[in-house]
């Protein structure tokens, strides 16, 4: 049987086909918490996708939430997303924002 984390992480690879899926479970954090007590879990994820293009914040992370609405149910507490392009997430790592790169 898979594990909560490697159901969430299979989940997010097929709907979004990522180029970054990096996924923490970080529920040992919040031990003794009340959404801790339930046995819903907290995650950190970071998705690089296509799928982004065009979508504000709010818009990137209903998709995210859509895609575990069942498992958001009971099995996740709670979720931080970061959500990019792949075009945000290379400027992440050269240092500079999209609008500031020439073409």
């Amino acid at each position: 049987m898979k594990s909560r984390t490697e159901r969430i992480d299979e989940t997010l690879r097929a709907t979004f086909s990522p180029l970054e899926c990096q996924l923490e479970d970080e529920s040992a954090l919040h031990a003794g918490h009340a959404g801790a007590a339930s046995g819903g879990g907290h995650y950190r994820v970071r998705l690089v996708s296509s799928r982004f293009e065009g979508l504000n914040r709010l818009a990137r992370h209903r998709l995210v939430y859509d895609c575990l609405l069942e498992m958001m149910q009971a099995e996740i507490h709670a979720l931080n997303i970061v959500a990019l392009t792949p075009t945000e997430a290379s400027a992440q790592v050269s240092g500079t924002t999209p609008d500031s790169r020439t073409n």
